[in-house]
């Protein structure tokens, strides 16, 4: 066997000199260097962003989804969708670990895991598409990955369903980015507070925020919003379109008398949220956008073009030891392992 790069580099073929997730297209043969490990694929959760941009493409077919997801993978040797430059994650089972990680690595062949790193980076050959479920972001396949050296992973546990574990493990970054983010008597705003990553990051904010604070969840959905208020975590509800940062602003206006929010957390799978976010938060006020939708040049211009001084933070999807702090929460809290077992069960 060859060695590797530890970072994957050794797979770039398009072009030359760049990482695996900044490359158009890399080698996704399954011949194993000494220091990858090879998993047979059961699921890819694919990112919110880009299954939405596909589910739009494909006007909700499944056939014509299956299409696009198979001519990325041909085309790019990964699931790197070109129009929203974000991938997703996937679960399996080890299927051989190269030599030089034998004595490196907490696993052994036949261990059931999820990849923690993008699929954008992730070498990926797909044998069959088994099933697509439209609602939950997810495919089952035959399929076969690399990880490399420096690649990220959880075992799945034994006392939650994999399909949920994968669901949460997908975006344990966004609630654990709330926790270090959320001080006592904040007030947060969580952008797309009753979807998966956003019910997270509304159940983490209302922990830190404590009574003193507030957690205002937006969504442009009626059903959304309910969900929330049965919950319990949020202070206010708000059914607003975040694209219309106008709307946005004054929505939180009025339930903050003016003062507008601390935090804002951005979770959103659609575009042109990125005012809507800017203009809810106060001066000096922090804007964590989550959301691979994100357009961060749009953001920093448009910022700057209404004179907004606040932090802007870059979704960066991992946080040291992320992935237990988000299956932690499910343990911790019987509505919210409900929800989740409702939605991906």
């Amino acid at each position: 066997m060859q060695h590797g790069s530890p970072y994957g580099t050794h797979r770039v073929l398009e072009p030359l000199g760049v990482l695996p997730q900044g490359a158009w297209r890399i080698d996704n043969s399954m011949a194993l260097y000494d220091n990858e490990i090879l998993i047979d694929v059961a699921v890819l959760n694919i990112d919110a962003a880009s299954f939405t941009q596909i589910k739009r493409e494909a006007a909700d077919d499944r056939a014509s989804i299956a299409s696009i997801v198979r001519g990325i993978v041909e085309r790019r040797g990964k699931h790197h969708n070109p129009v929203t430059g974000s991938g997703g994650m996937l679960i399996g089972r080890v299927a051989e670990i190269g030599p030089a990680l034998t004595d490196k690595v907490d696993l052994r062949v036949g261990d059931r895991i999820a990849t923690l790193v993008s699929l954008s980076l992730t070498p990926l050959q797909i044998t069959t598409i088994k099933e697509i479920h439209l609602d939950r972001d997810q495919i089952e396949v035959e399929a076969q990955a690399i990880l490399f050296e420096t690649g990220l992973y959880a075992k799945l546990p034994g006392d939650i369903p994999e399909k949920v574990a994968l669901a949460i493990l997908d975006v344990a970054g966004a609630p654990a980015q709330t926790a270090r983010l959320v001080r006592p008597g904040d007030t947060v705003v969580v952008v797309g507070g009753g979807g998966k990553s956003g019910t997270l990051c509304v159940y983490e904010a209302r922990k830190r925020a404590g009574p003193a604070g507030r957690v205002i969840g937006v969504s442009p959905f009626a059903k959304d919003c309910e969900r929330m208020r049965k919950l319990g975590w949020v202070d206010h509800a708000l059914q607003v379109d975040a694209t219309d940062a106008v709307a946005m602003m004054d929505a939180i206006a009025r339930v903050t008398a003016g003062r507008m929010a601390d935090v804002v957390i951005n979770c959103v799978n659609i575009q042109n949220t990125e005012m809507g976010s800017i203009l809810a938060a106060r001066d000096r006020g922090k804007v964590y956008f989550f959301s691979m939708a994100t357009s961060f040049t749009a953001a920093a211009l448009g910022a700057e073009g209404v004179g907004k001084d606040v932090d802007m933070i870059v979704g960066n999807g991992y946080a040291r030891d992320h992935a237990l702090f988000a299956l932690a929460l499910l343990r911790e809290s019987p509505k919210l392992r409900q929800l989740f077992e409702e939605w991906y069960v």
